[in-house]
């Protein structure tokens, strides 16, 4: 709502400008709309509009990159008339800075935390200095673009640090030569003001500062998809006409290429043996004004950038007029172009972000939506530090040490789990309209998931507690669990997923364990040893083997029944269903009536990992496609065969990947509900060949992970009761946060479990009830042992559960053909060829 002193000529202005914008990605499209803010006075009469459209774009995050300066020289063929950064060779002394020098200032920012390089030199020093020359050629060198290209190649392969390149305007060919080595560059357009490049103006002298030429830079990064910073300097003579015509300019050159990934408005500062040391500085209120300007006109989706240490007034009046970034900040290394403006303290900056409502994150040197498209945006060598510094939205890894799998006990301690709700004037409107949306059971849309899964501190805080809340009134405060065995038959697949470290080849032995069988009689052993101990459930999966046919799956299923009549049988995923289908010549809905036949009582929904084809086709191209997968699931259910639902998340996809596959399950658990429960699977990345070959993040973050939870619980209220957290992924310390988060069950014991020990989790085997119920007392919460299907379990398996004997060692046979006898059961096998 605009203030109620706000004068009528303005707020006049400000309806048409709202009434013009659309509504999903609010920007001020018409010029002569943008050119009647010019008489605005007051920037708060602008705020507002501005902030608001600030958080449909960026919600109440505002970011930072933690970087160090290499300032690798201070010559420069331009003379700009504010500018200290550049130097004279005798006053500089060494024209560059050695390798061995950059090294050691990158070091030590890496000791810091940094993640960001930041190459700052002068506009083509050669092309001026004869001294920049000689120095190049000593160096092995026949210009500074391509001393920086080994420069940038050194430090990111000893340091990890991710360059970002400052060095004015750069040909088409340079642009190509120096892509491989940073994810983005930055270049300030200053002003589209070509009077101020005229005799008496501040840039009078410097060619490259000639607004055609930085603009046709700008476009050949854009042709070269590279993305780029770029902003205005205000202050330097300019009109706020001529300011809004180079924000328009900067915009028009983003909508035709897409490449323009912040926009910093930067005020001029005087600087003493400058020849604008006596020209005045440009006052914090007018920069405000800019600031909100830029807002209007680049739009909510726009990265608006101030630097903090330029400005002189209180920081939060930047969050009220739009920003939704500070910029780099060093925690060692001064502003080499403003070296008379400290930096503030990281501690201080996060506590002024928390004053003006917002919460302080970490960035990366290359925003999050090209890291989502890097195939079309960053160059393929990059993308391994990429995936490792960043998190699944592409904002930076900064959950300390946690990953999917650790066993590490102080690997919780990054995130502080509150468990009170906040008071909702302290949390985002927006993510209050999208959990109240969950709670009625309206209709949810891709961004309000995406939403949910980017919300942090106070925000991150009342999503969790409610979905707790949510939990406490759906499930009551028992933890749940079901003492199961997992009888992994083979890990010989012929499928090729780059997940997976669990199915091997043939003879592959490569990995942890060697390709092996699990042969009937050893299934049976395996089954009956479940139920002696306690087991109400064996799970049945494995690897696609190339000699597995539908009546290998029914003679598993028979043979499981058939020893232990009163056992829930709950095997195959979907792609072992098609499989068998297929193989038989059967319809899948023929082939799951045949198993149900032979024992089967319900079907895990794995397989799942991500149901979106798009990054299918990164991580398991020739598996079932996303509709195959459904069709499966649905067909149970129709067959009366209950389902789990799974989502495997971490590796190569985004969030609004995440929010489709949730998306997709609701509507199949509104036409069916045959699901039983939401159970998440963090990506374990240690082994998986997707990560070992560089394409992969280390599985997510501890605060995604426990997100995904929680998010499950709100966006599935009303449809899927049952919330469960994988031990064996999470760790018993990461799922006691999860059953703080909105989940009410533990799944299964186990025994045996294989497939994530294989990528390279530190848990699995088994967690037996005793370590179930004290996981849960430390909640001060009951752990209560359930069927598959969430019913009472007697009291006789309990106590068997109880008092179970230590498992016998399990038997497997080395993988090779299978030869088979009457009735199809397997008889042995024999050495492959």
């Amino acid at each position: 709502m605009m203030k109620a002193a706000m004068s009528s000529p303005v707020s006049q202005i400000l309806k048409k400008i709202e009434y013009s914008a659309d509504a999903a990605q609010p920007r001020l499209n018409q010029k002569e709309l943008a050119y009647e803010l010019e008489a605005v006075q007051d920037w708060r009469a602008l705020s507002d509009l501005a902030s608001a459209w600030r958080d449909i774009g960026w919600g109440n995050n505002v970011s930072y990159s933690r970087k160090v300066f290499i300032p690798l020289t201070h010559l420069c063929r331009d003379v700009c008339h504010y500018c200290t950064f550049a130097k004279a060779p005798r006053v500089v002394g060494p024209a560059f800075l050695t390798v061995e020098q950059a090294l050691e200032i990158a070091r030590a920012g890496a000791a810091a935390g940094c993640r960001e390089a930041l190459f700052t030199l002068g506009d083509r020093p050669e092309a001026r200095y004869a001294a920049a020359r000689e120095a190049l050629q000593q160096l092995g060198h026949a210009s500074t673009a391509s001393y920086v290209a080994e420069v940038a190649q050194r430090v990111r392969a000893e340091t990890g640090l991710l360059p970002h390149f400052n060095m004015g305007v750069l040909s088409a060919a340079e642009y190509q030569a120096l892509r491989p080595h940073a994810p983005s560059f930055g270049i300030m357009l200053e002003t589209a003001s070509e009077r101020l490049s005229e005799r008496g103006g501040p840039h009078y002298g410097s060619p490259d500062k000639h607004p055609a030429v930085r603009l046709e830079t700008m476009r050949l990064a854009g042709e070269a998809h590279i993305p780029i910073t770029s902003g205005i300097l205000i202050g330097i003579g300019e009109t706020r006409r001529e300011r809004l015509e180079s924000l328009f300019a900067l915009r028009d050159l983003h909508d035709r290429y897409g490449h323009l990934q912040e926009v910093i408005v930067q005020n001029f500062r005087a600087k003493a043996g400058t020849k604008m040391v006596n020209a005045p500085e440009p006052s914090m209120d007018e920069l405000c004004w800019t600031t909100a300007a830029a807002r209007l006109i680049l739009g909510s989706a726009m990265s608006i950038q101030v630097p903090p240490n330029l400005f002189e007034g209180d920081l939060t009046d930047l969050i009220r007029a739009g920003i939704n970034d500070w910029g780099g900040v060093s925690p060692i290394t001064p502003d080499h172009v403003n070296p008379e403006a400290p930096w503030p303290h990281l501690e201080r900056l996060s506590d002024v972000t928390a004053r003006g409502g917002k919460v302080l994150v970490e960035r990366l040197t290359v925003y999050p939506q090209y890291i989502d498209a890097r195939d079309q945006w960053v160059d393929p060598g990059l993308h391994r530090d990429l995936l490792l510094h960043s998190d699944c939205g592409g904002l930076a890894r900064t959950d300390g040490k946690w990953i999917a799998g650790s066993s590490t006990a102080t690997d919780i301690s990054s995130l502080q789990m509150q468990t009170t709700i906040p008071n909702a004037d302290s949390i985002s409107p927006q993510t209050i309209d999208i959990v109240n949306k969950c709670l009625s059971g309206d209709r949810l849309e891709e961004a309000d998931l995406v939403h949910l899964f980017k919300v942090r501190g106070n925000d991150f805080a009342y999503v969790t507690q409610t979905a707790n809340r949510l939990r406490q009134e759906t499930n009551g405060d028992n933890i749940t669990y079901v003492v199961n065995r997992n009888i992994n038959y083979t890990n010989v697949c012929q499928y090729h997923c780059n997940f997976c470290a669990f199915s091997k080849g043939r003879v592959e032995e490569s990995l942890r364990e060697k390709p092996y069988i699990v042969e009937l009689d050893e299934i049976r052993r395996r089954v009956r040893e479940a139920w002696d101990r306690g087991a109400t459930e064996v799970c049945l999966q494995g690897g696609i083997h190339p000699d597995y046919t539908g009546h290998t799956y029914l003679d598993i299923c028979s043979a499981a029944k058939t020893e232990c009549p009163d056992i829930h049988i709950h095997a195959f995923s979907p792609l072992e269903i098609m499989h068998g289908a297929q193989s038989l010549g059967r319809t899948v809905k023929a082939f799951l009536s045949d198993l149900k036949k032979a024992g089967l009582s319900t079907l895990p929904g794995t397989a799942a990992e991500i149901l979106d084809d798009e990054v299918r086709r990164q991580i398991c191209p020739d598996k079932l496609n996303t509709q195959e997968w459904l069709t499966v699931i649905r067909t149970a259910h129709e067959l009366g065969l209950r389902t789990t639902a799974t989502i495997m998340f971490g590796h190569v996809e985004s969030y609004r990947h995440w929010a489709q596959h949730i998306l997709k399950l609701i509507e199949l658990q509104r036409n069916t509900r045959g699901l039983t429960e939401f159970v998440p699977l963090p990506f374990v990345h240690e082994e998986a060949p997707l990560f070992r070959r560089n394409r992969s993040h280390q599985g997510p973050t501890l605060r995604e992970a426990v997100l995904m939870h929680t998010v499950g619980r709100l966006a599935f209220h009303g449809l899927i009761d049952n919330i469960q957290t994988s031990w064996v992924k999470m760790g018993e310390q990461g799922s006691q946060l999860c059953l703080q988060a909105g989940v009410n069950d533990l799944g299964g014991t186990l025994m045996n479990e294989s497939i994530s020990r294989a990528a390279g989790a530190a848990h699995g085997q088994e967690l037996p009830p005793a370590a179930m119920a004290a996981l849960a007392a430390g909640l001060g919460r009951t752990a209560v042992q359930r069927t598959t299907l969430y019913g009472r379990v007697s009291i006789e398996r309990q106590q068997a559960a109880q008092a179970a004997l230590p498992l016998t060692p399990v038997k497997y046979v080395k993988a090779g053909r299978l030869v088979r006898g009457e009735g199809h059961q397997v008889l042995r096998t024999v050495a492959s060829s």
